[in-house]
């Protein structure tokens, strides 16, 4: 029996499927090491990680050891990524299967891709597990170093992430600017003019008038004279200065990467990223599509002629050749973007969530090869004059005159372009009919539109995405967790699919600023670069975790040092104040306690407001001074009357009985007197 152990148990039956009887298809269930729960687990020099079997580990090899017994090849087929390239290193040393482990890839599960994998392993890539090491040790320096010192300025725990708190930063920087922002209003001017010729189908059309740069810069292109304006749509008169006929190409979108996968279905389908991932895992697992964690938008070459006969079957246009796509610098050449696995299967996926993106997957891939939209493009400049002052506007319209790849994408916006744009502005609705240099026309009237611009729009969880891979900051398989991590933990909330920074997310970034370089977008691009440095086996896993461990300690250093003033300072001495759980509920006391002993109560994660004696109408009976209205909290908690004058000494209290103080009664719900 021949063992392949592969990483999650929902490929298993497709594998066995596939390889039949003489095989054994088994499932690590993911990672089997980690570093310990509640230590750092590495440490210079050597920053060596100290992995640990886990206690779901634990079982999974001992019943792998138990298969690896009776076979007689074992491979290892775990995700052809980094974090799979670990995956399957931990297995062979656990296994004992020594370093030269054979090791299989599939960037798809089908029956071809699988059986010439298996015929060929090759060795565990010791490059990528180094990348993804030093990865995993970076973001452990950075959490266990970087949150505690947060956290004792915050009060309360905090958590600082080396790509996480990037991207708070950005949302944050986002929502300061849409603060900060003051909207400019400003006009235009649409002339409307009749239809020329007989033609049954001829329509109205209209002209734009053209402030940049005889009425506004262009880097400021906003007129603001609203009477002028006015009387630049009333004019009576314009002459054609000129009308050219043109042609304009639109190609179609590359096929999806996983950034791109995310925020198209975000998008078109309104999921999640993290939903997103987890249906295309079960997409990819029952080999219907490729393997869905790349950053390259180009399919292979080799997919080239299955859509060519495709396209021939339904009569689409091709490209003449295959279209490539800008890639990044980083991008991984081997993991082609997320197609089919068969083209010609138009519906895959068990329900509609599947089937909904196995569709969006489809059509973008083959409609990247498919040939260009051509539009006929017809522009017209008019000329016309107000107060002496010769005023332009121009007249866009065009018509699609070769569908290509919109023949199986529908039209409408592929992706939202951030532009606004004044009403009756769109080309393809405004039919510029023919005309001639020096031509007059009459206007059937005008129209000013009164405009502002609008403060830049807060991110959505999509947009911000693609942020972090312009920013280059993070991989493929991190983003959809940047995103849980920070929404799980209260730093930003979603609102209508906006993401809002919360009070939490301001203090953060506010105080990794002023000491940490690890929040800046060019550091953490710098480190991912590093990181793909060592994974093409041009860097070092050594000097790049020393350099920003030595970095981050001098930081440490310069925060301790600075003197950082606390979230919450204590009102009684200035030191942090913390919020501390207890018996009955959080509440918050002096972080220089036993010498400061304030307290004040928790009130929606914030410390409260310190009880003060007031005259209630009942003094105490022992001492003369206010009683207090108080509250035992928890499931038995009740009310009862207390001395305010407690820390002096006097320990009275006595129970409630209709909102009075019970000088006679027994405890019971609430106290008694103590002498």
């Amino acid at each position: 029996m021949k063992l392949l152990i592969i990483e999650s148990q929902g490929k298993v039956e497709k594998l066995q499927s596939i390889l039949g009887d003489g095989w054994k298809v088994s499932a690590s269930l993911g990672h089997v090491c980690d570093l310990p729960d509640k230590e750092i687990g590495v440490e210079a020099p050597k920053y060596k990680p100290q992995y640990r079997l886990s206690e779901r580990g634990a079982s999974v090899v001992s019943r792998l050891r138990s298969q690896c017994e009776r076979a007689s090849e074992i491979l290892i087929g775990t995700d052809p990524d980094r974090e799979g390239e670990a995956i399957a290193w931990h297995l062979a040393r656990e296994l004992k299967l020594g370093r030269d482990a054979k090791r299989v890839r599939f960037p798809a599960i089908t029956e071809t891709v699988v059986r010439q994998a298996v015929a060929a392993p090759t060795g565990i890539d010791y490059k990528l597990v180094g990348a993804q090491e030093a990865r995993r040790v970076l973001d452990r320096l950075v959490g266990y170093l970087v949150s505690p010192a947060l956290s004792k300025i915050g009060g309360t725990t905090l958590s600082a992430g080396r790509v996480q708190s990037p991207a708070v930063a950005l949302v944050v920087m986002r929502e300061r600017e849409i603060s900060a922002f003051t909207p400019t209003n400003h006009f235009q001017v649409r002339l409307d003019f009749q239809a020329l010729g007989n033609f049954a189908d001829a329509k109205n059309w209209h002209a734009m008038w053209e402030v940049v740069p005889d009425f506004a810069p262009e880097d400021r292109p906003y007129f603001q004279d609203g009477e002028f304006a006015a009387r630049v749509a009333a004019v009576e008169s314009v002459m054609v200065e000129g009308c050219e006929d043109g042609q304009r190409r639109r190609a179609p979108a590359p096929p999806l990467a996983t950034s791109g996968m995310q925020q198209a279905a975000s998008v078109k389908l309104g999921f999640d990223p993290e939903d997103t991932m987890r249906i295309a895992q079960r997409l990819f697992e029952s080999g219907h599509i490729t393997y869905h964690r790349t950053d390259n938008p180009n399919i292979s070459a080799d997919d080239f002629p299955h859509i060519s006969a495709l396209a021939q079957a339904h009569g689409w246009a091709m490209a003449p050749k295959l279209r490539l796509f800008k890639t990044s610098a980083a991008a991984q050449a081997g993991h082609p973007a997320i197609t089919p696995t068969h083209w010609e299967v138009e519906t895959a996926g068990q329900g509609g969530d599947e089937q909904a993106l196995y569709k969006l997957i489809r059509q973008r891939a083959i409609a990247s090869q498919l040939a260009d939209a051509v539009y006929k493009t017809r522009t017209a400049t008019l000329l016309g004059q107000v107060d002496s002052r010769q005023v332009r506007f121009r007249a866009k319209g065009e018509t699609l005159q070769e569908p290509g790849w919109l023949s199986l994408v529908s039209e409408g916006h592929e992706e939202a372009d951030g532009q606004d744009r004044p009403e009756g502005q769109g080309a393809e609705s405004n039919q510029v009919p023919p005309l001639d240099a020096g031509q007059r026309l009459q206007p059937l009237g005008g129209e000013v539109l009164a405009l502002k611009t609008r403060a830049p729009k807060r991110y959505t969880k999509a947009s911000l995405i693609g942020k972090l891979e312009s920013e280059g900051i993070g991989r493929p398989a991190t983003y959809a967790a940047i995103m849980g991590n920070i929404e799980r933990r209260g730093y930003i909330t979603t609102r209508k699919l906006f993401l809002h920074p919360t009070e939490t997310a301001f203090f953060i970034v506010d105080q990794l600023t002023k000491a940490f370089s690890f929040i800046a977008v060019d550091f953490t691009r710098e480190v991912e670069s590093e990181l793909d440095r060592i994974a093409s086996g041009q860097g070092s896993y050594l000097a790049t975790v020393e350099a920003t461990h030595d970095k981050l300690r001098q930081e440490l250093a310069s925060l301790e040092t600075s003197g950082s003033a606390p979230r919450h300072p204590c009102p009684d001495c200035g030191s942090a104040m913390r919020r501390i759980p207890g018996k009955t509920g959080n509440f918050w006391g002096c972080s220089g306690y036993p010498a400061c002993n304030a307290t004040r109560p928790d009130k929606d994660g914030q410390p409260g407001e310190k009880e003060t004696p007031s005259d209630s109408g009942h003094s105490c009976p022992l001492c003369s001074k206010p009683l207090i209205r108080r509250t035992k909290r928890g499931k038995d908690g009740y009310d009862f009357w207390g001395c305010s004058g407690f820390k002096d000494g006097c320990r009275a209290n006595f129970p409630n009985k209709r909102n009075k103080p019970d000088f006679n009664g027994d405890k019971g719900g609430g106290g008694k007197k103590q002498a």
